[in-house]
């Protein structure tokens, strides 16, 4: 597999530790107590930056032209989703015309339903999608009027998905809902990343030359810990009684410093940011989504009924070899599947080529 030249390859090696992440709460070690970190902030904010720093200064997004943007955004994420998510699907053997609807579409994650939700993790797909549509306006709003009108836009989605989620509707449901598996609710951390991708392109346009030292990294990672440390000592993730409290740090505190980090891996020469460019975290990045997207399925379908019995109480060494066998799959996937469908649908819909 050939990684070609990067950008921010450290920011792909956070893809792959985010992937990792989610897999391990799915899958957990046994260590003798429950430790659960919620990292999608991580992945909410890379998506606000990426966007933006993509396709801020693009042509055709300036003129607002944006059937390429959207091309693009679905070459990239709906092929290896239809394919999982209809394995997925005859695998449950449950063909309910709005039930595949919603899976179908992306919509799943927009009502209460649970069960509606084939792929359980698949949630944050439709996060990021509804940003991706957001997205063109988002950055009209940045060149016509400034960051803060464009802040207050997202606020204000925010604001109406809560006057909705009044409703007894099963669409938006509560407000807990919003704030937990929703782009309203999770909008500042993708806003974080949009200041961040502003900052970069006016540095980048400045020429100006990388910092020295490591102050960015290590300041953002000391407030990630620190806001890991809240939650986890709070037991935020588990009591409803402080769900304001959780959201308040996971969804408005925990990004910021995140978004310190990155920009400490980009513009920092250190030792942090040279392991996380490393080729294997690299090519594990470049698979991080369709390992997201499978390793619930492998868990299930293949690792709790045909490998765990040959481990007896061998669970840490079970779950590493569950955690392997999981990467080969998305490899394969990327490789055979993801990639090359991502390239057909740009070089047959796109006459143009553009950046990702």
């Amino acid at each position: 597999m050939k990684l070609g030249k990067e950008a921010f390859p450290a920011l792909t090696g956070i893809r792959a530790l985010g992937a990792a992440a989610v897999f391990f709460v799915h899958c957990p070690f046994y260590l003798g107590y429950t430790l659960v970190i919620d990292v999608m902030a991580f992945f909410f904010v890379l998506s606000g930056f990426l966007i933006v720093y993509l396709y801020y200064t693009n042509e055709g997004i300036t003129r607002g032209k944006v059937k390429n943007y959207f091309i693009n955004r679905f070459a990239r994420i709906y092929p290896v989703y239809f394919f999982l998510v209809t394995i997925a699907i005859l695998l449950k053997n449950d063909f309910r015309p709005l039930f595949l609807f919603k899976n179908y579409t992306l919509t799943h994650a927009l009502f209460y339903n649970q069960a509606d939700r084939v792929i359980q993790q698949s949630w944050s797909i439709t996060v990021e999608e509804c940003f991706y549509v957001l997205a063109p306006l988002i950055m009209y709003l940045l060149r016509r009027f400034n960051f803060f009108v464009s802040l207050m836009f997202g606020a204000a989605t925010l604001l109406v998905a809560l006057i909705v989620s009044t409703l007894p509707i099963s669409f938006l449901h509560t407000a807990n809902f919003v704030f937990s598996i929703t782009f309203f609710g999770h909008f500042f951390e993708f806003y974080c990343g949009i200041f961040l991708a502003l900052m970069i392109l006016k540095v980048q346009q400045q020429h100006q030359p990388l910092l020295q030292g490591k102050k960015f990294t290590l300041m953002g990672t000391t407030g990630i810990l620190l806001c890991f440390a809240v939650l986890m000592a709070s037991g935020n993730m588990n009591d409803p009684d402080k769900q304001i409290e959780y959201v308040l740090v996971n969804n408005f505190i925990l990004p910021v410093p995140i978004a310190v980090l990155y920009y400490g891996l980009i513009r920092e020469k250190s030792f942090t940011s040279k392991i996380l460019s490393s080729k294997l975290l690299g090519i594990a990045g470049r698979a991080s989504y369709s390992f997201y997207l499978v390793h619930v399925l492998v868990i299930e379908y293949i690792a709790l009924p045909y490998i765990e019995k040959y481990f007896n109480e061998q669970r840490n060494l079970y779950v590493l070899t569950v955690f392997f066998l999981t990467q080969v799959i998305s490899l394969l996937i990327y490789i055979f599947l993801e990639d090359p469908m991502n390239r057909f649908i740009r070089n047959k819909c796109i006459k143009e080529k553009t950046t990702t």
